[in-house]
């Protein structure tokens, strides 16, 4: 039969706070060192050059008084606040919390009022915040909230209209180990990866723009399917000189925050791809210069210097940028838990669903519906930010 002593453990509080300065952490275990006592818990951040580090201790009672002594005498010696609150707790209370959830919220600007509402709905889920941490302040503001007592489907029910109505971004993601491992970011072209349409640049080229402009529009009220609108536009590109490709590629813009996205990614150690209903023949330098490992994309027909009008091969539809996602995933044995796919148009919509985490980039409103996350700012390195890579983490490249 179990007592009550081996239900609790005797804890110290400890709560630290003043101006920063180099060795406040050393000295203040240097102090706790000298007792037989375990750290069950800490956490120490800086805001600007305020310190606040709060460690929670396992000790002996009798020790308390000596402890608290010592700790006063390190406070007084360091210009710092020390306050401490000891007390019996129940060892389950104490013990590390699993099944952790992570919410990164994002915006140019967060104010009290969405972030009272947000904490709100974790409340109203039954969950509560453990941590909450800035990962970036510029161009976009991140904050990564940690959530336990959660359900990631409940959760994320539950704020994503708040922050919705609240005109910020958010990401609600499982923790664990599995937060960290190895992904596969499978990324759009044409207004993802970078800024433009490139069957637009083709038919300004071909001087046939508002032809191609009217056959999208078809396209975008049901009345023609991706495949067949995109054979129609290609079909007025007849005769355009092949050398039109490569004054194209000249005009292509990357996306704010592609390159940081790619390099940063590459550095940790993840794989990239690109999927695209454009046209390999345009985009290649660019999927080289990045150094992009996989990539699916049309091939325009092109015979004697001129392009047929035709399009070479199957088309990469919505269900083909799909079945690249799992292609690649399998290829780097990957388990498409660990897949992202990033996109903003209704031909994304299927490798948006298969991902296990699908983001809408900038995206019409029955794609930002279908994702699971969704960003609204134009920078496309805020990726980096959902999977919990903080600002400093990230290697800045200009764009």
């Amino acid at each position: 039969m179990s007592t009550s002593a081996d239900n609790e453990q005797y804890t110290g509080l400890i709560l630290l706070s003043g101006v920063d300065k180099p060795g406040i952490t050393a000295s203040l275990f240097e102090v706790l060192s000298v007792f037989a006592i375990t750290v069950v818990d800490i956490e120490q951040v800086v805001i600007k050059d305020r310190l606040i580090l709060t460690v929670l201790i396992a000790l002996n009672p009798a020790h308390e008084s000596a402890i608290a002594a010592d700790l006063e005498s390190c406070a007084a010696s360091l210009d710092v606040d020390i306050a401490t609150l000891f007390s019996y707790e129940e060892k389950s209370a104490i013990s590390t919390k699993n099944n952790l959830v992570h919410v990164v919220i994002l915006s140019r600007q967060i104010n009290p009022k969405a972030i009272s509402e947000l904490a709100a709905g974790i409340n109203q889920s039954g969950a509560n915040i453990e941590r909450v941490t800035r990962l970036a302040s510029s161009p976009v503001t991140a904050i990564e909230f940690v959530i336990s007592g959660a359900k990631k489907d409940i959760l994320s029910q539950t704020l994503s209209p708040i922050a919705a109505s609240s005109g910020i971004d958010i990401a609600v993601l499982p923790g664990g180990l599995q937060r960290h491992a190895r992904k596969l970011v499978q990324l759009d072209v044409d207004s993802t990866l970078i800024q433009q349409e490139v069957i637009d640049l083709l038919a300004a080229k071909a001087g046939v723009a508002d032809a191609v402009i009217a056959i999208t529009n078809q396209a975008m009220r049901g009345e023609l399917d991706f495949e067949q609108s995109l054979r129609a536009r290609v079909s007025l590109l007849k005769g355009l000189p092949v050398s039109a490709i490569a004054e194209v590629q000249q005009q292509i813009l990357l996306t704010p925050g592609a390159r940081t996205l790619i390099s940063t990614l590459h550095k940790l150690g993840h794989t990239v791809a690109v999927v695209s209903g454009g046209f390999i023949d345009v985009i290649a330098p660019l999927i080289k210069k990045l150094e992009i490992k996989y990539f699916k994309a049309n091939i325009l027909g092109i015979e004697n210097g001129f392009l047929t009008g035709e399009i070479t091969g199957p088309v990469i539809d919505r269900a083909a940028k799909a079945a690249a996602l799992h292609e690649f995933a399998a290829l780097e044995s990957i388990s498409m838990e660990q897949t992202i796919a990033i996109g903003d148009g209704a031909n994304d919509l299927d490798m948006i669903a298969a991902a296990g985490l699908g983001i809408a980039f900038n995206a019409k409103p029955a794609v930002k519906a279908a994702a699971d996350s969704s960003l609204s700012e134009p920078y496309l390195d805020s990726v980096l930010y959902l999977l919990g890579i903080s600002i400093e983490d990230i290697e800045s490249e200009k764009d």
